[in-house]
């Protein structure tokens, strides 16, 4: 149940609210037309809605989520699967959701039960599509978990299912019918569902978002974007970050926050300004440039205030996030030792654009018949066992692992993420210098532009299975933008054992798509 600060205030959005379900729920994945921008088009959406059905529960639950999938238009796919983004998913590896890495699609009329254990986590994450590039066409939602013992409790007042805000990329083409390898550019920002194409002149409904003065907000920012990120304020108003990628972070106030996609902050809004309306402003690094229009925008409109466009302006500069300026919370201790190498097992992942497909360790990764996971079930037990070939990097059990992500690659910053972990952030995009002591720890981290950014993270081998990492412009990972750690292989089968519905998955999906399985 979401954590109530406050009965009497609320946040109204101009979107009519859906009640949020979880942690035992059924979710529904259908084909509907939707006009989010002023332009109507088919769309994959969970729950009926876009953004898709908000997903509640508390620290310590058990999730049991039954995925139905409803699909009938097949120029959108009529398989899916969901990742339930940010969960580290210890001892059910099975439902991390990738399709190719940790089952087989789910196929049109089937449904999949999605159950697994969130003992330790709490904080902003969210759920999405993982086959193909199905979530831009719309399956895509936000997930919250509360604590009702939160440690930053005392910073807001406010925090339930309408602070949550969703930043996405919107197309007028379906994803199935883009040119991969090639610049995709969206048609709309959508906040909350609602926007403006930004090459149509409909005024189309923007989200307003209502507060009342003199209440403090956690607002829960969530970019479920498919490829842009985003310059995110509130004009007038001061952002307090108390959380990132589902990490309890030290209050760090700024105005200005650049969001990748699938990143996630929280932040407490102070409503302390006049009653009024002031932008919400999301600018994106490619598409519409400017928020002429009402583009790239949603209001925050003060009670009281009248129902009209605000004439807020933005500060002549920014005080922007900077990611080094992040800390956690309680302390979080680096894994190994206090230099570069000094873990049990260094990487420098080689990162590259060959003219039509992205590519680690020279190798564009292509989706194996066969999931990596039932692969490793069946027998297999080396790196070199698996398939796609030179896409598998075998990780060692109980281990401190450093992987380097050298940055400057075509189409960038790539917001890279790591399934089954977080991360700490020894070395962010732009700085040179190490943080052995309290980088922030997350599990979507930008690895820069510049061929001299070396983003560094570390981690421990504590969650035996494979987990794919990959650049979530998920352009880029249809054009083999990514990578699987196949974490202590030999232990795989112990840790994670897997329910007979998934083992249906794979001959289901097989016979519905008169598929002949290879390894």
């Amino acid at each position: 149940m979401p954590f109530f600060k406050s009965l009497a205030a609320v946040v109204a959005l101009s979107v009519s609210v859906h009640a949020a379900i979880g942690p035992v729920a059924d979710l529904h994945i259908v084909n509907a037309n939707v006009s989010l921008d002023g332009f109507s088009r088919p769309a994959v959406l969970a729950g009926g809605t876009f953004p898709g059905t908000l997903i509640t529960g508390q620290m310590g639950d058990n999730f049991q989520l039954t995925v139905h999938d409803d699909l009938t238009d097949a120029s959108m796919l009529t398989g899916t699967s969901i990742h339930w983004h940010g969960f580290f998913q210890k001892g059910s590896n099975w439902a991390d959701g990738v399709s190719s890495v940790t089952q087989c699609p789910i196929i049109s009329g089937n449904s999949f039960d999605y159950n697994f254990n969130v003992p330790d986590q709490a904080g902003t994450f969210w759920y999405h599509s993982h086959l193909s590039t199905q979530y831009c066409d719309g399956l895509r939602g936000p997930f919250v978990v509360y604590d009702p013992n939160d440690p930053q409790a005392s910073l807001y007042d406010i925090d339930n299912e309408d602070t949550v805000i969703t930043l996405a990329d919107w197309y007028h083409t379906l994803a199935q019918q883009e040119t991969i390898g090639a610049p995709i550019t969206a048609d709309a920002t959508l906040i909350n569902g609602l926007g403006r194409s930004f090459t149509n002149t409909i005024a189309s409904d923007l989200t307003v978002i209502t507060v009342q003065p003199g209440k403090r907000y956690r607002m829960r920012l969530i970019s479920i974007s498919c490829d842009p990120n985003y310059m995110f304020s509130i004009d007038n108003h001061d952002m307090t970050i108390i959380e990132v990628d589902s990490v309890n972070s030290q209050p760090h106030t700024v105005d200005q926050i650049q969001i990748y996609a699938a990143q996630r902050y929280s932040f407490v809004l102070n409503a302390n300004q006049p009653v009024g309306n002031y932008w919400i402003r999301a600018l994106p690094n490619s598409g519409g440039s400017d928020f002429s229009n009402g583009i790239n925008s949603a209001i925050l409109r003060y009670e009281g205030a009248p129902v009209e466009d605000p004439t807020s302006t933005p500060p002549a500069q920014y005080n922007l996030l900077v990611e080094t300026d992040l800390h956690p919370l309680t302390p979080m201790p680096v894994p190994g030792q206090a230099f570069p190498g000094g873990v049990d097992f260094h990487k420098t992942l080689a990162l590259g654009f060959n003219g039509s497909r992205f590519t680690v360790d020279n190798v564009a990764f292509v989706p194996p018949t066969v999931p990596v996971l039932l692969q490793i079930l069946s027998g297999a037990q080396t790196a070199q066992d698996l398939l796609p070939n030179g896409s598998v990097i075998s990780l060692p059990a109980n281990s401190v692992i450093e992987i380097a992500l050298p940055g400057g690659v075509v189409g960038g910053g790539h917001p890279f993420h790591l399934h089954g972990h977080n991360f700490a952030v020894v070395q962010s995009a732009g700085n040179s210098t190490p943080n052995y002591i309290d980088p922030i720890w997350r599990d979507v981290v930008n690895i820069g532009t510049e061929t001299t950014d070396n983003v560094t993270i570390r981690f421990e081998t504590n969650n035996p299975g494979p987990w794919f990492l990959h650049c979530h412009i998920d352009w880029h990972l249809e054009a083999g933008f990514a990578v699987v750690f196949a974490e202590d292989i030999p232990g795989v089968a112990a840790a994670d054992p897997v329910p007979q519905e998934w083992s249906d998955l794979c001959p289901d999906y097989y016979a519905a798509n008169n598929i002949t399985a290879r390894r």
